[in-house]
């Protein structure tokens, strides 16, 4: 316990240090994200390969002068006249599987094999003066076979020498995905640069995912401030006395738990339903009766309660950035598994 406070406080002392020594600048203005989910990150060594297990996300970020001219920018809300307003562009590929990948069959009482690609537009508004932020994420995309995960999982299994999941004729049919994401964020308090506790509220809404999140958000080290917005955040945007841009490196925790009424990607989208439950199997001549085949289980009901806790470093360098973080969730479907998921994500800032 002791050496815990003593990092905490080293950490601290860092921050203060950091605060005194460098001075603000805003001529990044251009952020590109290369971002990686999977269960085989694993910092304890515990690696899966189901349940949520891989997220593959590419984003372009920019901060323009005036409102860009795209129709809908005009109506995300923004954080007051002075906010800081970061517009993103990205194209996203999730993937569920069950945990025997080599069977063929239909398997109910595990994960659904489940792919989504979806197209994002977001923006994240921070108003730096009185320390909130609002952030508007805008989904469209498919789920089912369109979402190419099959094809995805096997040939990276197949690049990496892995066995190669044998159950993708099980997904769910393609659907239409659509949804708004809203989160809204508030700093509780700070000492100085080194420790910053912000609350935050989610809300999702739309065919992919119903639903509301709270958590806090624990940020420690030699860091720009939270709410200078997304582009500092992962990127060396302050400069030192000499002129020369000071590098980051903090640490964040965050704890959250949602309420979830729907979750296409473990129940199939809102316009189709599992396509195992009207399977066609073939019946078997008994003494010329021909009996139905029984029919099949449904996957586990949709735990409604959800809690997540993730955890990890962002470390940045003149245009660079790198974060890794580990998350250990409960089970979201009733009488399953928890999971644990490990990201790598890359930035480059110009």
């Amino acid at each position: 316990m002791g050496r815990i406070l003593l990092f905490t406080v080293f950490l601290l002392g860092i921050g203060q240090l950091y605060a005194q020594e460098v001075q603000e600048t805003d001529t990044l203005t251009h952020l590109f994200r290369i971002y990686e989910d999977d269960d085989c990150i694993n910092i304890l060594g515990n690696f899966s390969d189901n349940a949520y297990t891989n997220g593959t996300r590419l984003d372009y970020f920019y901060m323009p002068a005036r409102t860009p001219r795209f129709f809908v920018d005009h109506i995300l809300p923004h954080a007051g006249n002075s906010s800081r307003n970061i517009y993103g562009w990205g194209i996203t590929q999730l993937m569920y599987t069950p945990d025997d990948l080599l069977k063929t069959t239909y398997q109910p009482n595990d994960y659904p094999y489940s792919g989504a690609l979806f197209a994002t537009h977001t923006l994240y508004s921070y108003n730096k003066e009185k320390k909130y932020s609002l952030q508007t994420e805008l989904v469209l995309g498919m789920i089912g076979p369109a979402s190419f995960a099959k094809q995805t999982q096997r040939f990276v299994h197949r690049i990496e020498g892995f066995d190669i999941p044998m159950g993708w004729d099980h997904q769910f049919s393609n659907d239409v995905l659509f949804n708004i994401n809203f989160a809204a964020e508030k700093e509780l308090t700070h000492v100085g640069n080194g420790l910053e506790v912000i609350g935050g509220s989610r809300a999702f809404l739309g065919t992919m995912q119903n639903g509301l999140a709270l958590y806090p958000l624990i940020r420690f080290g030699g860091m720009t401030p939270y709410f200078n917005g997304f582009i500092s955040q992962y990127a060396s945007t302050t400069r030192n006395k000499e002129g020369d841009r000071k590098g980051q490196f903090y640490f964040f925790i965050k704890p959250e738990v949602q309420l979830v009424l729907t979750n296409a990607m473990v129940q199939g989208g809102i316009f189709t339903k599992n396509p195992n439950l009207n399977s066609d199997e073939e019946k078997v001549s008994v003494n010329g009766q021909v009996p139905a085949p029984p029919p099949a289980l449904p996957y586990p009901d949709l735990n409604k309660l959800y809690a997540s806790i993730s955890y990890g470093a962002v470390f940045t360098i003149n245009n660079f950035g790198l974060s890794f973080s580990q998350s250990s969730s409960s089970a979201q479907l009733k009488g399953l598994y928890c999971h644990q998921t490990g990201n790598v994500s890359l930035h480059f800032s110009w």
